[in-house]
């Protein structure tokens, strides 16, 4: 293993040291012949700068190497754009927008590890504990960034992080910060971001100058806000925030599993995907509906067919049979209700067929 030593490691390594030896013998490093640290530095590397710092740059190395060549053209503009502008220092918000299958996560990853390769640090953050377990150095945004639980209550919120911290100094000499999943996030913890670093880098730039690569897609789940209406939601939104015009916007297009695979029809159904969620369907005039393509679902006029016709209704009785069922449940069949009520009533006959048994599914988020 590989590890780049900084003069802060050599640091800390003396003050416990010396603590040690003054435990023990009452004598400082001076008194044995060695080297003093500095004390004044000790504070500056805790836990948090080991963690961002603490990395195989041989392994490092090997991985940039071995994926640099894959990428695809539009992967490959993102990716030289962004560092190009961490490498001129110039900062700025960039918004990666990148439709499912279209190898975010790979693009991410090389990110921080070209950014970690050259002994710079590189936070990467999800809004969701999920997202945040495919991207190395995997944590939540409210459990890196101590983002304030009551975001929406506060009129111009902060990260609750304090000068002279280890969370302080890593977001201080970050070079990039990279929000995967961020659509799914309240703006005002993006903007409580803006204001910390402000604040923490002494920088009057967007972001206190460092580069905050945004990643997701608008096409998807936007902030959730609790008996909200759509007008709360547009409001909770990224597009809302005063940051945004100022964001920078850069597209992955390739669909990977097409490229990868020639998969002709998994190439269309992501294209009906995209024209849907771009709101290019023609809509009823009256209802504002759209009609959903026949490839997309099997359409039944009442749950009594759907119990006669559906797979799931089956697979339902038979994981209710088990004793023991298997620890990953997959519905193979999606059911989309027009009514609450038939989703309610389909619910209730699968709960009663569970015969009362508890069952305790355990989680944790980074």
């Amino acid at each position: 293993m590989n590890l780049v030593y900084t003069p802060d490691m050599f640091n800390q390594a003396l003050i416990i040291l010396e603590d040690k030896a003054f435990e023990m013998a009452g004598k400082d490093l001076e008194q044995l012949g060695l080297p003093i640290p500095q004390r004044n530095l000790g504070d500056r590397l805790g836990r948090e700068m080991l963690r961002e710092t603490s990395y195989d740059v041989n392994e490092l190395d090997k991985y940039v190497s071995a994926n640099e060549p894959l990428l695809v053209l539009d992967q490959k503009a993102a990716y030289n754009a962004i560092l190009d502008r961490i490498n001129r220092k110039t900062g700025g918000i960039i918004f990666l927008d990148a439709p499912g299958g279209t190898g975010k996560t790979f693009v991410i990853n090389l990110f921080l590890t070209k950014i970690r390769q050259q002994s710079k640090i590189a936070i990467a953050v999800a809004s969701l504990g999920i997202a945040a377990t495919l991207l190395h150095g995997d944590r939540t945004a409210h459990s890196t960034l101590k983002l304030p639980l009551n975001l929406t209550h506060c009129e111009a919120p902060l990260c609750n992080i304090s000068k002279g911290t280890g969370e302080a100094k890593v977001l201080q000499e970050c070079e990039l910060i990279v929000w995967d999943e961020c659509t799914m996030s309240h703006r005002q913890a993006l903007e409580a971001l803006d204001r910390t670093l402000h604040d923490l880098r002494g920088n009057g730039k967007h972001m206190g100058g460092v580069v905050v690569l945004l990643a997701g897609d608008f096409r998807e789940t936007l902030p959730v806000i609790p008996k909200g209406t759509m007008a709360d939601e547009l409001k909770a939104c990224l597009k809302a925030s005063y940051l945004w015009k100022h964001v920078i916007k850069l597209e992955l297009k390739t669909n990977m599993r097409v490229h990868l695979q020639g998969d002709v029809s998994a190439g269309h159904f992501a294209q009906q995907l995209l024209t849907i969620g771009n709101g290019k369907v023609p809509a009823e005039p009256t209802s504002r509906l759209i009609s959903i393509p026949d490839n997309f679902c099997n359409v039944v006029e009442s749950i009594e067919v759907l119990k006669s016709k559906n797979k799931i209704v089956a697979y339902l009785k038979y994981q209710s049979s088990l004793s023991s069922p298997p620890p990953i449940i997959q519905s193979p069949t999606t059911l989309i209700y027009r009514e609450t009520e038939q989703s309610s009533n389909l619910s209730n006959d699968h709960y009663q067929q569970q015969q009362n048994r508890n069952r305790y599914y355990l989680t944790i988020t980074h």
